[in-house]
């Protein structure tokens, strides 16, 4: 299962690829707003919106990308990592 996570924290970049790992995803995570984000979130299983800590322009181009890729998308206010955890056990036992 491949999963994007949009938003969150610049320093738990590594705690957030570490309980993807631990889950058997593959994931990238995207906290800043790289030039051309639209092709860099490629054709994921799962989209992670941090919504307190993510801009909307990222939101908006994230969930365009969900629609035409038919990609879930998980939104979660808290972008602990019990969170990511809680979002990632739900999807991978669905």
């Amino acid at each position: 299962m491949s999963v994007v996570i949009v938003g969150g924290h610049d320093r738990m970049c590594a705690k957030y690829k570490e309980i993807c790992k631990k889950h058997g995803c593959k994931c990238k995570v995207f906290t800043q707003l790289p030039g051309n984000f639209k092709n860099q979130i490629g054709n994921p299983d799962v989209i992670v919106l941090f919504t307190n800590t993510v801009a909307h322009k990222m939101v908006n181009i994230a969930e365009v990308q969900a629609e035409k890729t038919g990609a879930y998308i998980a939104r979660s206010h808290s972008s602990s990592a019990c969170a990511l955890n809680d979002i990632l056990e739900k999807c991978v036992s669905a």
